[in-house]
């Protein structure tokens, strides 16, 4: 089909285009579901925890798989793992517009997840092929905006489509994009393997899997039973000892799925630094806020995607902006400087009551979106720089990785958070069963829910209460959120300075 098509459907700028369609549904994807959760909830029933699973199950099945995605996308081939993850995610598409349960929705959620994986590693190594390394950071930049406008409009597109077609309307249009992205990968891009690679790394692979899948469901078992309950203890550990068996096997690998030795350099460190860092100040709360909104405060699907946009709308000229002040000032100095302003925009947003409108939440949601967005246009190149292009399937898994896999463990840990906050400001009336379950309602914004959880002679004159409860533990959970990006701030731009003798070995370092 590549012979025959015009030289216009090939070269290295319409794979780019087929990629870039891919990195925009994926974070449509995401943050569309999170809007999409209160009206799944709203028809076909389902408890805080199988809602909460609506995203976490993507995010674990994408950010577990990432790793093991990269090493096969230089073994199998780019291009054919890239057609196969978009292929899958279409199908587990068109199964959630025919779902009939919450359940089912989770399930294929997390298949979507995977298959996003394998898209994502696929994509971006067969990426990393065309272009020179001039042009490569150049295009991984573009391939951040991508993901900024993903995340810009997902939440208003998805409620707009919700209010006319119904809560399928969303996964419809993913999928929809995606079928385009396939098309025009089929057409484009060319297949490339790595000649070195020796297999995959299977007892690392499932090592690493595991380790990430009973971290996330730690912290979601943390937000319905509490941090003190010996199953969520037993996962913790669990957890911890699946990391140390993958540590201790990938040292031990001749061709390990993940080169541990990278992370003897601080500057490889810094780069992973950066996307844990805007989980914390900015992606949480592309989850968080819809739920607030749409379940805490009663806006509408659509109402609450307006609120978003000044959020997420920087990120379509903020990463360029970033960019260009590369050409005064180093990555590191950039980053910290978005990261500190983010930091203040979360300070000024815990000032806020829950209800307020007008202006008054948009301009601190404006900064904190301004602040993320410096590092966001920076650390995809500087992800990719970190190793040779023949690499490139392990870079971009590590980084991605690193990515999407702190996204999954950070939105899990901070509702767990944030229902822990808002239990001592629940009525000491409650149970104690009862206590834990209205929190975690009231953590994934399920307002009716946890209503329906009080005594019948304060179910009444409650809501306005529990509203309460919700809007000081949120304060707290942004001061939290303040105080990480202010710590990673300081760290990136210790790591990321320039150093003599900080240069990656020459397997590891950027070709010229």
């Amino acid at each position: 089909m590549r012979q025959v098509l015009p030289a216009a459907w090939r070269g290295p700028w319409m794979v780019l285009a087929s990629v870039c369609l891919a990195a925009l549904v994926l974070p449509l994807s995401f943050s569309g579901g999170a809007v999409a959760t209160p009206a799944i909830g709203r028809a076909l029933g389902g408890s805080a925890t199988s809602l909460g699973w609506i995203t976490n199950a993507f995010m674990l099945g994408f950010g577990s798989c990432l790793m093991a995605a990269g090493a096969l996308a230089d073994q199998w081939g780019r291009k054919r793992l890239f057609l196969l993850g978009l292929s899958t995610f279409c199908l587990a598409g068109l199964g959630l517009v025919l779902a009939r349960s919450v359940w089912q929705i989770d399930l294929l959620r997390a298949l979507q997840g995977v298959a996003a994986a394998a898209t994502l590693a696929g994509g971006t190594a067969a990426l990393a092929q065309e272009f020179a390394a001039a042009q490569r950071a150049q295009a991984f930049s573009l391939l951040g905006t991508t993901f900024g406008t993903g995340l810009a409009f997902g939440p208003l597109l998805t409620g707009w489509l919700m209010e006319r077609a119904g809560w399928q309307a969303g996964f419809a249009l993913c999928t929809g994009l995606g079928l385009l992205a396939l098309l025009v990968g089929i057409a484009a891009m060319r297949e490339s393997r790595d000649p070195q690679a020796q297999g995959l790394d299977w007892p690392g692979a499932l090592l690493f899997t595991s380790a990430l899948a009973l971290l996330t469901l730690t912290m979601v078992e943390a937000a319905a039973r509490g941090w003190h309950s010996p199953l969520v203890i037993a996962l913790l550990l669990a957890s911890a000892a699946a990391l140390l068996l993958f540590v201790a096997v990938e040292r031990r690998v001749a061709r390990p799925m993940l080169d541990l030795s990278l992370f003897r350099y601080p500057r490889f460190v810094g780069v992973q630094v950066l996307p844990i860092a805007t989980c914390y100040c900015y992606v949480v709360l592309l989850v968080l806020l819809p739920l607030q909104l749409i379940g805490i405060g009663g806006y509408s699907e659509v109402a609450a995607g307006w609120w978003m946009l000044a959020l997420s709308a920087p990120m379509l000229v903020v990463p360029l902006a970033a960019a260009w002040l590369t050409r005064w000032f180093g990555p590191g100095p950039i980053s910290a400087a978005g990261l500190l302003l983010a930091a203040g925009g979360l300070l000024w947003l815990a000032q806020i009551p829950v209800e307020a409108g007008g202006m008054a939440r948009v301009l601190p949601l404006l900064l904190i979106g301004s602040g993320a967005g410096l590092p966001w246009g920076l650390m995809d190149g500087l992800s990719v720089s970190m190793v040779p292009k023949e690499r490139a399937g392990m870079a971009t898994g590590i980084f991605s990785t690193v990515r999407v896999a702190g996204e999954g463990i950070a939105l899990a840990m901070v509702t767990a958070l944030l229902a822990g906050f808002i239990t001592p400001h629940l009525p000491a009336s409650l149970e104690v069963v009862s206590l834990q379950t209205a929190a975690q309602q009231l953590a994934m914004g399920e307002l009716r829910q946890a209503l329906a959880l009080l005594p019948a002679q304060h179910y009444a004159a409650a809501a306005p209460g529990l509203q309460k409860a919700y809007g000081q533990a949120f304060a707290q959970l942004l001061q939290v959120l303040a105080a990480i990006a202010t710590v990673s701030a300081l760290v990136v731009l210790a790591l990321l300075r320039p150093a003599r003798g900080d240069a990656l070995p020459a397997a590891a370092a950027t070709p010229q």
